[in-house]
């Protein structure tokens, strides 16, 4: 019997759908520094051709904001797609 019961819980936990795993970028935007969760296909849609990526995707959002805080002052400041 506890083994059925094992094996149900089993089988509805896989049915549980799993939360997918975010991404977040630094880009440079029309001369701003941004982090946004926008992969940069999406960025570049909604930006349009001044847009470049800043380093590489991070996991966590405070991760993103670290990296921009660090390397370029922060999300706001000036920056160049050269």
């Amino acid at each position: 019997m506890p083994r059925i019961i094992f094996s149900g819980l089993i089988g509805v936990i896989s049915l549980l759908p799993i939360p997918a795993s975010a991404s977040y970028y630094v880009y440079c935007a029309n001369g701003r520094v941004e982090v946004d969760g926008r992969n940069p296909a999406q960025m570049r849609s909604a930006r349009g051709s001044g847009v470049c990526q800043l380093g590489a995707d991070f996991r966590y959002l405070s991760d993103a904001q670290s990296f921009a805080q660090r390397n370029f002052g922060g999300a706001g400041k000036a920056c160049s797609c050269r």
